[in-house]
């Protein structure tokens, strides 16, 4: 019955029911060991208590005022997330897509109004994905699914991900550029870390130059990565704006971009806006997620799972021929294979696991934050015994 949908995924054969934790049920009442998390999304598993209790007492109570009026809940997930950033300031939307684009026209503001730029660029990296509107898809470094979509937003600067040379050297040739719109750890690029100083060595490179260092953290943040947030790997290392969604909401849709309160001041009434962004459905999920993941310590529980994942995952691919690398950081893997593996996606549904592949030959695991040793070692040996038998 899908012919009234538009044909826009590639969908799996199969219909999801119900979920508890790490485990999703199907129609027929199969159980599936859920390593992806709806992509990041959901960083305390299905139908968390804290999180149904939230949103079904706040259905009952208050949906939707918009943003004409206060909204003290608003008033303090901001303050929360301010507090565990050292961020100023937030504003909240519906997705990350949306976060993103705020952010180019954070940029673009601080371009003309504190540059004084006619036409401020922004720098963006090969193999990032930023969205789907007009300008996250132009700021992607994909050009498979920027084709057809021509023409694309003007003023973004691309160069090859962690290479500061290039960087520098995009610098000088580029006296307009503003600010740079980079993630910490490429996602759907095949879950690409960085070496150790380039996030760093981009931050001096903005103060030398006064860019705007502006962190994707949509798919890194809320805990995925084994901190709160990407950049708090790095000892000392802050960013100017910041965006966040998918772990934000557990599965309730809502964004957040966070900057300086030097570079927030920039948006004033009439300058940017949302119907729908921060309402008390999503606030009040997101207040349950934030709180729940703080006294659980569920950041530096991924830490520790996803350590352990990893250590698993070499010891048990060991001697395939096919597996090239295993990397990651927190509960952000990537099995990297010698040949395009996108036929595993469907062996794993099979076997009750859930996975996908990435950068055609990225197996990516997203498990979510409660993910036990038990279940790890099951996804292990899923996945071993699929690459034993070939892509």
């Amino acid at each position: 019955m899908t012919e009234h949908l538009m044909n826009t995924y590639a969908r799996l054969p199969v219909a999801f029911v119900r979920g508890e934790g790490a485990w999703l049920w199907d129609e027929a009442g199969k159980r599936y060991l859920d390593a992806l998390s709806g992509v990041a999304v959901c960083g305390l598993g299905h139908a968390h208590p804290a999180v149904a209790q939230a949103v079904c007492q706040q259905a009952q109570t208050l949906i939707h005022t918009s943003n004409i009026y206060r909204m003290p809940m608003q008033e303090r997930l901001a303050a929360d997330l301010c507090q565990l950033s050292g961020l100023d300031q937030v504003f909240f939307c519906n997705s990350g897509a949306e976060a993103n684009e705020a952010a180019i026209k954070l940029a673009r503001l601080y371009g003309h109004e504190v540059r004084q730029v006619a036409e401020p660029k922004i720098l963006v990296f090969d193999g990032s994905f930023h969205g789907r509107t007009l300008a996250t898809l132009s700021a992607t470094g994909n050009r498979k699914i920027q084709q057809g979509f021509e023409p694309l937003v003007s003023g973004f600067v691309r160069s090859p991900y962690n290479d500061l040379a290039a960087v520098e050297a995009l610098a000088r040739a580029n006296p307009d550029i503003v600010a740079v719109l980079v993630e910490p750890v490429q996602g759907e690029g095949g879950v690409r870390l960085p070496s150790a100083g380039f996030l760093p060595g981009l931050r001096e490179l903005c103060d030398r130059h006064g860019w705007l260092l502006m962190l994707d953290e949509v798919q890194t943040g809320m805990g995925r990565t084994g901190q709160f947030f990407g950049f708090q790997h790095y000892a000392g290392l802050r960013p100017d704006v910041m965006t966040l969604a998918k772990g934000l909401g557990n599965g309730v849709p809502i964004g957040a971009l966070l900057a300086r309160v030097e570079v927030a001041r920039l948006f004033v009434p009439g300058k940017h806006g949302s119907t729908f962004g921060g309402g008390q459905l999503a606030i009040a999920a997101a207040q349950a997620v934030l709180d729940t993941m703080r006294a659980e310590q569920l950041p530096a529980r991924a830490e520790r799972t996803g350590a352990s994942l990893r250590h698993k995952l070499r010891q048990r691919l060991a001697g395939i021929l096919d597996v090239k690398e295993i990397r990651g950081q927190g509960l952000m893997l990537g099995i990297e294979l010698g040949r395009p593996a996108a036929s595993i996606v469907q062996r794993a549904l099979d076997r009750g696991v859930l996975i996908n592949v990435t950068a055609e030959r990225v197996i990516r695991l997203l498990p979510p934050l409660i993910f036990t040793e038990e279940q790890a070692d099951l996804l292990v040996e899923t996945l071993g015994t699929l690459l034993e038998e070939g892509l």
